[in-house]
């Protein structure tokens, strides 16, 4: 990998980070994480499973120490490596066939589904649902309008982030 690119997969973990800690509660504590959104843009310009992998810990350690979820860091570092797998096999055949735009339309919903029933499972199972909220309430009220604005939002930074690398080159082809 070269500096350019991992340059720019650090800025963009950064900027997902900085959204994470700036994006309000949805009434529960739980909030919709946008550093979703930098990790499958990243996982669509970068073709190697270390790096996504790498990736998704660095952005589930992030989202644990910006969580405002009581009990929800190690969920959040489970979570994000484990949707960074699934994702990047996922996203594997279908690299070659439909366009990075397309791939990422796809990522953003499926991945946002996966992200928040794993982040659900994982910290009812270690530190029980918070608010004493049942799986289907906090699914409904966190993860179902978490999907919709990371598609939306995604789509948006896709083209910033897409303009910004085809000036700088930092993900052309090696």
């Amino acid at each position: 990998m070269n500096t350019k690119k991992m340059v720019t997969n650090a800025i963009l973990i950064a900027i997902g980070a900085l959204l994470r800690v700036i994006t309000p509660m949805l009434g529960v504590p739980m909030q919709p994480d946008f550093s979703l959104i930098m990790l499958f843009i990243i996982m669509i310009y970068n073709f190697d499973f270390k790096t996504v992998l790498t990736c998704g810990i660095v952005v589930g350690i992030f989202a644990a120490l910006t969580s405002k979820t009581p009990g929800g860091q190690i969920p959040n570092v489970l979570d994000k490596t484990c949707t960074s797998i699934i994702m990047y096999l996922m996203l594997s055949p279908l690299r070659n066939r439909i366009s990075k735009g397309k791939q990422l339309a796809l990522l953003l919903p499926v991945g946002t589904v996966l992200s928040g029933t794993l982040f659900l499972i994982f910290i009812k199972v270690i530190a029980g649902l918070p608010g004493g909220q049942s799986f289907m309430t906090l699914f409904l009220a966190v993860v179902v309008p978490a999907i919709v604005l990371n598609t939306i939002i995604g789509m948006v930074f896709y083209l910033v982030v897409k303009r910004a690398t085809s000036v700088t080159g930092a993900y052309s082809v090696e």
